[in-house]
């Protein structure tokens, strides 16, 4: 995939209409509706000030939540605009539809140094469908696409890949940190390079596997994800995650990873408990001799040392996957120890979304990373390689 695209700095936005696509996917309170991180509102304001002061009106849009083509007023981006208003410091209009009159009229009303956000896009069944009328409705409304989103380029929805038929497509500050950031990363990294997987299962990690393996000079594997790759080379797990029809697959990359001469590392020795919950009875175990009706929660202390190892000498990090249960305290150690490692070392680290991302940010190193991603999926697909449809739709430089 062309990495190389135009950005918002590239495009004549003086006097013009932009439609800019956000991620404000926010998460909300059950009780109270009301927002419980602004993170991703904050993420978009660089390019909506941006826009704002060379002299743009702004048409943002975004989904939150699930709506599946249905009006939820427990879904409504009603309290979006009231957050972005007082990010910005300034009034940010509401349309109370999408491409309906409201939203026509203010749009066609809004003046340059305005902002407008219209209500959620997924209440129309249109969006996720990438509906050629809904894309046209949008596009209507505007002289230019911005897409700021990164969270969304990997889905080919109307409002992330749709709109570029019709307006030409630019890449928003935020969407242009991410591509060129990981961009670099996966294509000249500064080596050595070292990837980190983990999370529950080898299923999710086996694209992202595939295509690191090309790339890569060490990958180190933890989470629920490593317990395959031992019952693989024939050991016991006892009652750790199994993905017994992945026994074949991760042979194979073993196999690979030999022929292509990469490190594939796994943990020697693990903290298993007694059941899966955090007050379990507990004990650290070499990988080869993990007892019967305990399970593996997290790498255990010779593991972190070698994977700490391999992240001091690195060039380049990549961090997908949590080491173990980081939730429960008692197993956090292992994620923590690599978040750590990689706020103390010298190279390029790069998060990837997700778990990771809230990892970080929950040990206290997320400001001592060069780049957390904004979006879990979208990364996911990024590290396999694979053509992002919300980035591909983009004019290229």
């Amino acid at each position: 995939m062309n990495y190389n695209k135009k950005t918002v700095r590239d495009a004549d936005v003086d006097g013009k209409k932009v439609l800019l696509r956000c991620d404000f996917n926010v998460p909300l309170s059950k009780e109270t509706g009301e927002i419980t991180s602004d993170k991703r509102i904050r993420a978009a304001i660089p390019t909506i000030q941006y826009l704002l002061n060379h002299h743009a009106a702004v048409i943002a849009c975004s989904h939150l939540g699930k709506p599946k083509g249905e009006r939820k007023e427990s879904l409504s981006l009603k309290p979006v605009a009231k957050r972005l208003g007082e990010l910005l410091r300034r009034e940010v209009l509401f349309a109370a539809d999408t491409i309906g009159p409201d939203a026509k009229a203010k749009a066609a009303a809004l003046q340059p140094g305005q902002i407008l956000l219209l209500e959620n896009l997924r209440f129309d069944i249109r969006e996720e469908k990438n509906g050629a009328d809904f894309a046209q409705e949008l596009a209507s409304m505007a002289d230019v696409y911005v897409s700021d989103a990164f969270g969304t380029v990997h889905r080919a929805h109307a409002s992330t890949a749709g709109v570029a038929s019709y307006l030409p497509a630019y890449a928003g500050l935020l969407v242009e940190k991410e591509i060129s950031i990981m961009g670099r990363a996966l294509e000249d990294p500064k080596r050595p390079f070292v990837a980190i997987l983990g999370g529950a299962k080898v299923s999710d990690k086996i694209g992202v596997i595939n295509n690191l393996l090309g790339k890569a000079d060490t990958i180190l594997i933890g989470g629920g994800m490593a317990y395959t790759f031992i019952k693989a080379q024939g050991y016991g797990i006892g009652t750790s995650l199994l993905e017994e029809d992945r026994l074949e697959y991760a042979r194979d990359m073993l196999v690979k990873a030999k022929e292509k001469n990469v490190r594939l590392l796994l943990p020697v020795d693990t903290l298993v408990g007694d059941a899966f919950r955090e007050d379990c009875a507990r004990k650290t175990v070499d990988i080869r001799e993990i007892p019967d009706g305990w399970m593996g929660m997290d790498i255990g202390p010779r593991s972190i040392e070698r994977y700490c190892a391999q992240i001091a000498e690195a060039g380049t990090v990549v961090w997908n996957g949590p080491m173990g249960v980081f939730e429960f305290p008692p197993f956090a150690e292992g994620t923590k120890a690599v978040a750590k490692a990689m706020a103390e070392c010298s190279a390029v680290t790069i998060v990837g979304g997700g778990d990771s991302a809230a990892a970080v940010e929950q040990f206290g190193y997320a400001d001592r990373m060069t780049h957390i991603s904004t979006g879990g999926g979208a990364s996911l697909e990024f590290l396999e390689g694979k053509e992002l449809p919300g980035v591909a739709c983009l004019l290229d430089a």
